[in-house]
């Protein structure tokens, strides 16, 4: 009789699980998709018997703590009193819902798809890209480094995580989570790179809903050109835009779109930084993130002792501070500049 493993126990599904799993996608998926198997990690594990290898990445993801934390950082609108503005949670589950889409229609890997799309923001830190180029600021003008929050998601997974052990993710998706920026080289599989379009295809149209719901924006104000090439409304570009995704990688063997409808997006893009993120209204808002970011980086780099160490060994005051910092939700990180700065009111003899 076999022995049964205590962490990972067998059976006869179990153990015909991965052979399935390879024969079913070797007749269903594309020459151009990625296999689930073998599993590529850094430190070889037993492998689950009901969940493929890009699964148990996107379980592992699903239960971190820094994925759980996305509920309160923010996608554009910061603190909104609304319930039906996004966070960086919904954000990620909408890109990670389009994102699949485009691959089963590809016939690509839906389960790498998944644990990518899931993955690809964890790393932001609080206040969204004002957050981000605050922080940037901060590390190039006191250590003469750079953040940029597809590279700490990568080390968020690889190395904060388990504290400091990682959640020892495969290769692809750590390949995926990494190059999901335009500012990163293109991921190694397809599909990393559906993310990398699909993450902006979703932003750029719910951050359209989401500024229209604030009256930041009137739909009369969208630009007639992009409108009329994707649709009148978020669905009917998103739908256009998805459509267009699949065929145009399907004629071409890689993801990407249509000239027409890729400067349709563009356009709209273009509108919502000049309309939206840079606009006054948002300068005014930008203006206080900073000051809170600064205020601070400043003051844990003068009092490290207040940062808990995750390895003194190998990290320096400069990544412990932007850990600290860009692993804090935007509620938390107020808290904390409140503290340092309000005066607290003495107790009443």
């Amino acid at each position: 009789m076999a022995v049964r493993s205590p962490t990972h126990p067998s059976g006869p599904v179990a153990e015909a699980f991965a052979a399935r799993v390879r024969a079913q996608e070797a007749a269903a998926l594309s020459p151009l998709a990625t296999p689930s198997y073998p599993s590529l990690r850094e430190r070889p594990e037993e492998e689950c018997g009901l969940r493929t290898p890009f699964q148990r990445d996107r379980d592992r993801i699903v239960h971190s703590k820094a994925f759980r934390r996305l509920k309160h950082k923010t996608q554009v609108f910061v603190a909104p009193e609304g319930d039906h503005y996004r966070t960086r949670l919904t954000h990620t589950l909408e890109v990670t819902q389009v994102s699949r889409t485009v691959a089963r229609a590809l016939r690509l890997n839906e389960d790498l798809t998944e644990a990518i799309g899931l993955g690809h923001d964890l790393g932001h830190p609080p206040f969204g890209h004002i957050g981000e180029a605050a922080l940037d600021d901060c590390l190039k003008e006191r250590f003469g480094r750079r953040f940029k929050h597809h590279e700490h998601s990568l080390r968020v997974v690889e190395r904060l995580e388990r504290d400091g052990e990682g959640l020892n993710l495969t290769a692809p998706v750590r390949d995926g989570i990494l190059g999901h920026s335009g500012r990163a080289p293109l991921p190694r599989t397809l599909e990393g790179r559906i993310v990398r379009l699909l993450d902006r295809v979703a932003y750029v149209n719910h951050d359209i809903d989401d500024a229209l719901r604030a009256g930041v924006l009137d739909e009369a104000e969208l630009p007639r050109e992009p409108i009329a090439v994707l649709g009148d409304t978020g669905a009917q570009r998103i739908d256009a835009l998805v459509h267009d995704v699949v065929e145009s990688s399907e004629r071409a063997g890689d993801i990407v779109q249509s000239p027409q409808a890729g400067t349709a997006m563009g356009a709209l893009r273009d509108f919502m930084f000049a309309n939206v993120y840079l606009a006054d209204a948002a300068r005014a808002e930008h203006a206080k993130i900073e000051r809170v970011v600064r205020a601070l980086f400043d003051h844990y780099c003068e009092h490290p002792h207040e940062i808990p160490p995750l390895d003194p060994r190998t990290d320096d005051l400069a990544m412990r501070v932007t850990d600290y910092l860009a692993g804090m939700t935007d509620r938390f990180c107020i808290r904390r500049f409140e503290a340092l700065t309000v005066p607290r009111a003495f107790p009443s003899s």
